[in-house]
Order: C-alpha cells, then sequence, then structure tokens
C-alpha cells in the first residue's frame, strides 16, 4: 500500500502529465486557423501556442479554486479519487487525440472527478449546485462562440464591403497572429488552472497546505508542463480544425480566433472552467455560418458534438472503475 505521500507524488505527477497532455491535445485551439489560412507557419505557429499558453497560464487562479473546490464535497477528497479521476481523464484524451477527434479536456477532467467522487462515495459526494453551475457554463459557452463568431464575421464583412478580397487577405493574414496570440494566452488561462486546482485538492486534502490556494511551484509547474506539452503539437487536430469544419480564409480565422479568445477569457477572469476546444470550434462554426450555411461541413460538426456529449459520462466510466481497481483490487485507501 502507497504511503500518502508517495501518493501525493503520483497525483502531481499525473498531474502535470494531464497538463502536458492537454498542451499538444489542443494546440489546435490557438494554431490551427492560423496555419490553416497560411498566416503562421507550422513550426512558428506552435511556438507561439507554447509561449503564450505558458504566460496565460501565470494570469491567475480563478479557475483553478473552482475546480479544486466546486465539484466534490471535500471530505469526500482522497489521493485515490484524485487519482482515478486523472486516469479517467488522460485515457479519454489519449483516445480522442489518437482518433483526430477534438473532444474536452475540461470536460474529460470534470468528468473524472465526478466518476472517481461517485464511485468512492456515492452521489451524495457531489456538490450538485456547482457540478450543475459548471456543466451549465461548459453547454453554454459553444452557444456563445457561434453567436459571437457570427456577429464579429458579419461586423468585418460590412466593414471591409468595399476591399476587394486580395487587399482583405493581406491585412487579415497580419492581424491574424494577433489573433492568434490572444487565443493561446487565453487557452492557457484556462486550461493550465485546471490541473492547479488538482494538485491543489491533492495537497490541501493530504494535509500538505492549510487552505485551498495554489502554491507558487504548482502554477509554474503547470504553466510550464502545459507549454511543453503544446511545443510537441497535435497535428492530428490540427488538420480537423483548420480545415474540416469551414473552409478558411484570413479574415475568417481572425475572426474565429478572436471570438474564441474573448469568450475563453471572460470566462476565466470569473473563475469559469470552459471546454476551450468547444469555444473554439464553435467559433469556427459561427463564423462559417456568416458566410452561408452550407459553407460549415455539418458531418464534421456532428462528429465533434458527439464527443462533446460523450466525453463527461465516458471519462466518468473510465474514473469510475479506476478508483475501483485502485482502491478495492490494490487495497490503496489513502
Amino acid at each position: 500500500m502507497l504511503s500518502p505521500e508517495i501518493a501525493v507524488f503520483f497525483v502531481v505527477f499525473l498531474a502535470l502529465g494531464f497538463d502536458y497532455i492537454n498542451g499538444f491535445h489542443d494546440t489546435a485551439n490557438a494554431v490551427a486557423t492560423s496555419v490553416s489560412t497560411r498566416a503562421l507557419s507550422p513550426t512558428r505557429a506552435v511556438i507561439l501556442a507554447a509561449g503564450m499558453n505558458f504566460l496565460g497560464a501565470l494570469s491567475g487562479t480563478a479557475v483553478a479554486k473552482t475546480i479544486g473546490s466546486g465539484i466534490v464535497a471535500p471530505e469526500a477528497i482522497s489521493q485515490a479519487v484524485v487519482l482515478a479521476a486523472l486516469l479517467g481523464a488522460i485515457s479519454w484524451n489519449l483516445l480522442t487525440w489518437y482518433y483526430g477527434i477534438p473532444s474536452s479536456s475540461s470536460h474529460a477532467l470534470i468528468g473524472g472527478v465526478i466518476g472517481a467522487g461517485i464511485a468512492g462515495h456515492g452521489l451524495l459526494c457531489l456538490k450538485i449546485g456547482g457540478v450543475l453551475k459548471i456543466v451549465t457554463v461548459l453547454v453554454v459557452s459553444p452557444l456563445v462562440g457561434v453567436l459571437v463568431g457570427y456577429i464579429i464575421m458579419t461586423a468585418l464583412w460590412w466593414l471591409f464591403r468595399r476591399q476587394t478580397p486580395h487587399r482583405i487577405n493581406q491585412l487579415f493574414l497580419r492581424l491574424q497572429v494577433l489573433a492568434a496570440t490572444a487565443a493561446a494566452f487565453s487557452h492557457g488561462s484556462n486550461d493550465a488552472q485546471k490541473s492547479m486546482g488538482i494538485i491543489t485538492l491533492a495537497l490541501f486534502s493530504s494535509g500538505l497546505i492549510p487552505a485551498m490556494e495554489v502554491p507558487l511551484w504548482v502554477i509554474l509547474a503547470c504553466a510550464l508542463a502545459m507549454a511543453m506539452g503544446t511545443a510537441i503539437g497535435g497535428w492530428r487536430i490540427i488538420r480537423t480544425m483548420g480545415g474540416r469544419i469551414v473552409k478558411l480564409e484570413p479574415i475568417n480565422g481572425f475572426a474565429a480566433d478572436i471570438s474564441s479568445a474573448a469568450v475563453i477569457y471572460s470566462a476565466t477572469i470569473f473563475g469559469m472552467p470552459v471546454s476551450t476546444t468547444h469555444v473554439v470550434s464553435s467559433s469556427i462554426m459561427g463564423v462559417g455560418v456568416a458566410k452561408r450555411l452550407s459553407a460549415v461541413r455539418w458531418a464534421v460538426a456532428q462528429q465533434i458534438a458527439t464527443a462533446w456529449l460523450l466525453t463527461i459520462p465516458a471519462s466518468a466510466f473510465i474514473a469510475a472503475w479506476a478508483y475501483v481497481i485502485i482502491h478495492f483490487v490494490l487495497g490503496f485507501r489513502a
């Protein structure tokens, strides 16, 4: 049986592993449109995303506190629960990455915490109000992404309606670099904090820190892990996000990146975890709808939507079984 100290080490290791995987799984969120429109080369786009993800991860801890204390009652948290939650999230992330499906790392982690918590302590351990609030934001934010993408794209078409396509493309090839920078920063600001919350939860439940405040070393470690994962790239998902949903021109890529950055960072300010994958893909859909409904490849959009619906229950199911193995088969009860 593992000692509590070794258990915390495994939690930190897995949480940083989740952050690393999140980085290469969700790299497409920030760079796919820029690569698709050739505003940036793949190498430059990934380097930009890695650097801005790192800086974004240092920008606050409000989302981390929500993840750490808003889903499961503190007395129900054990190292076995946290380990199982991370295993559920990581397993689902790797599965969807392998098949090139842009699913949500946020949904996977939240589903993992829910599944492991229920397996260990039953439904009563859930903070229903907190879970409903988080799930509502996760569901509503893609709809907001569609709306904002549609509005910004429509406004840009109107503002530049008298310009030639060549002039518009040249202008927005440059502006899209700025939009991609904002998108990468917002991604890091929201997604890296989820692992911060999990590590802080493990440290607090084991008595290693006195309160649910994120230590500086946790912030730096999660920021670095996400940046390193981003630098690896996520080319399978980049192909899906960058060209299979909507055929993008530079003005479309700019509109999608600015829309998603605005939605994601607004959520970060209010401490709400959102799916950066869902917000980006829905913003791309909104931009496509502004062109015409037929511009969106709805079969691909349906595949993505199916992954949205499956992620929380699937990762919860995997995490529940992981808890059973950790707790009952391996006899780990910390």
